[in-house]
């Protein structure tokens, strides 16, 4: 059922589907008050409250243009993408040391993969949904040539891995909140969320280089503007430093489009099984990250896309 709905959503000119998401992003907002108050805390957090009444129908937006990316033709899909500085990454895959593209929930996140596996191969971690009527649209939508899914479990790991040893690319969600075990504690925005270890483990053993990227979406349904932006720190010392150094620099991906990322997502939640930020602060005061003030975004200046895009 719901595969047919996306199907058909599909049809629509995007234009009509960022309409219709504006609408939703509205409805959710104004019908929940758990939602209302965590997108709201979240912005605040950041600094960005401000821009409420933006965020609103772009994370609207962001659910209905699902089934455009995951159920158009991928010929009609990537004509929406504009891809800017792929310079960069070519200059990291001439290393011969395999890429790790780190991607933050932040504009249209889905279809970067699309973009980039239209030039190379790349396998990119993904977690299954809870709810098993939803997997069959989300690992066949996802699934395109030169696009390998890797599941969120150790065999998944060992394929990320093989990938990089190989040469070739790999993504990854890094502001996604791990499973007990596969993460620490570390800053974003100025409060402790967990974090994912695995993209510093995987960059230490293969000495793959780090590129950020983020898809910025047009207004009126023009379509994407893809963007890759190099990591600069060396990621040395102790994984919660590694780990706060990387969330710092998806927060200034943020900054780029800031009323675009997924404030509502719950960030700063304690996994199952996983000892909260004060409990571990409590028994290991030496090795935890202690508290730092609150980052405040400052919009960066949009990119202008290549005269001539890729």
């Amino acid at each position: 059922m719901l595969v047919a709905l996306f199907k058909l959503l599909s049809l629509l000119p995007l234009p009509i589907l960022h309409g219709i998401g504006t609408g939703l992003g509205w409805l959710v907002y104004l019908s929940s008050p758990t939602y209302r108050q965590r997108l709201r805390e979240n912005m605040r957090l950041a600094g960005v409250e401000t821009l409420i009444y933006s965020a609103v129908p772009e994370a609207g937006k962001s659910i209905l243009e699902l089934a455009f990316i995951w159920c158009a033709p991928q010929e009609k899909v990537l004509k929406k993408a504009k891809i800017q500085n792929w310079d960069l990454v070519q200059s990291a895959l001439d290393m011969g040391d395999g890429v790790i593209f780190l991607t933050p929930h932040l504009g249209c996140f889905e279809i970067i993969a699309q973009a980039i596996a239209t030039r190379i191969n790349l396998t990119v971690l993904y977690r299954p949904p809870h709810k098993k009527a939803l997997q069959p649209l989300i690992e066949t939508a996802r699934a395109r040539a030169n696009l390998l899914l890797a599941p969120a479990n150790l065999g998944g790991v060992r394929t990320l891995l093989k990938a990089l040893k190989k040469g070739n690319s790999i993504g990854l969600l890094p502001d996604q909140v791990p499973q007990n075990g596969e993460g620490v504690w570390a800053n974003f925005f100025g409060k402790p969320a967990y974090t994912m270890t695995l993209s510093a483990k995987l960059h230490s053993m293969t000495g793959a280089r780090i590129i950020c990227a983020y898809a910025e979406r047009l207004p009126w349904g023009k379509g994407y503007l893809i963007n890759f932006v190099p990591f600069t720190d060396d990621l040395k010392g102790t994984p919660e430093h590694q780990a706060n150094s990387i969330n710092c620099a998806m927060e200034n991906l943020i900054a780029f489009c800031p009323a675009q990322y997924a404030w509502s997502y719950n960030r700063y939640k304690t996994p199952d099984h996983v000892a909260s930020y004060e409990a571990t602060t409590t028994a290991t005061p030496t090795t935890s990250t202690p508290p730092q003030p609150v980052t405040t975004i400052v919009p960066i200046k949009k990119l202008t896309p290549d005269p001539d895009p890729e």
